[in-house]
């Protein structure tokens, strides 16, 4: 070979080389935080990751995800979203609730941020309206709080003649007035006794059952993102204290629970993936209105039902979206 081929040949090889390297520093990174763990959030990860391709966006192919995960100790959110803002990142995914919503926005005015909550985010001071969000901010509002009288509700018709209701609520919840307080009007309204426990652990969640079963409550709402990731244990301290139990989702009926109403998490993961996606690719999140769930699941595990001695009502079946048999 030539000498001067040999030398445009490399110079080739060299620019090529050198355009790669800039086209990986420009790939954008996602920040995605949340409080609890790769392992209890894998399919909810997985939907995120779904909506993001759907914009055009795939993980390692144009776009990286640093993923920082508080192991449960909510406390570490704060630092966990400074973190993220100190690493430059595009976007910050807050999935999970207000904890990690308020972190992300006490970070940072300026790199966008999607969140999942389960309240009012005008309320929480995320957003100015959910029409038009109006700063950094916008996701999707799971709307748990307001639909705790629904939860209420189902509950006492499966437990007839129940007076008091135990509420299980998260002790590290930024927002867990607004929880206990609609929890306390949906029962003063049906003429209910509200027995507020709180747990932050699996240690203070036994401690909660132990309770509830002293002051022989009735029934159980479960009322906390937290607790979706322990349903299985929450599941069985149910069926060892023969407590009927609601839940806020349907992994918990699945992990062995009585019932649960709310939303399809997935979908709204999805939401947050496909929000990412278009701010990537240019929309502000001051444009994109706060999505909220259309559709709503009521899940029933008859199987559950029966260890509890319960018998479900017509009316209930007749609504539930899936029965577990």
């Amino acid at each position: 070979m030539r000498r001067r081929e040999l030398v445009l040949l490399l110079g080739g090889a060299m620019t090529a080389a050198g355009a790669l390297r800039a086209q990986q520093r420009a790939m954008p990174v996602i920040g995605y935080l949340n409080g609890t763990s790769p392992d209890a959030s894998a399919a909810l990860v997985a939907a995120f990751r779904q909506g993001l391709s759907e914009t055009g966006w795939v993980e390692e192919q144009n776009v990286r995800i640093e993923y920082r995960w508080a192991e449960f100790h909510f406390d570490r959110l704060p630092a966990l979203a400074a973190d993220l803002v100190g690493r430059k990142v595009a976007l910050i995914a807050a999935c999970g609730g207000a904890g990690e919503a308020l972190a992300a926005k006490h970070a940072t005015s300026t790199i966008p941020i999607v969140f999942t909550i389960g309240d009012d985010p005008v309320a929480n001071g995320l957003v100015a309206s959910l029409a038009r969000p109006g700063g950094n901010l916008t996701g999707v509002a799971l709307l748990n709080v307001l639909l705790m009288q629904k939860r209420l509700d189902l509950v006492s018709q499966l437990v007839p003649g129940v007076r008091l209701i135990a509420l299980l609520v998260n002790s590290n919840n930024p927002v867990v007035g607004g929880i206990i307080q609609s929890a306390q009007e949906a029962a003063g309204g049906k003429g209910l006794q509200l027995q507020v426990l709180r747990a932050g652990t699996e240690a203070e969640i036994d401690a909660a059952f132990a309770t509830l079963v002293r002051l022989h409550a009735g029934a159980l709402i479960i009322a906390d993102v937290l607790f979706d990731s322990r349903s299985a244990h929450l599941a069985a301290l149910s069926a060892h204290y023969k407590v009927p139990a609601i839940g806020l989702w349907r992994k918990y009926v699945v992990d062995g629970g009585l019932i649960s109403y709310g939303v399809k998490l997935a979908t709204a993961l999805h939401q947050v993936g496909l929000y990412a996606g278009k701010i990537l690719n240019g929309a502000r999140p001051a444009d994109l209105p706060v999505q909220q769930p259309a559709k709503f699941e009521l899940v029933i595990n008859l199987k559950t039902a029966k260890v509890l001695g319960l018998t479900v009502p017509p009316s209930i079946l007749a609504r539930a979206d899936e029965v577990i048999e």
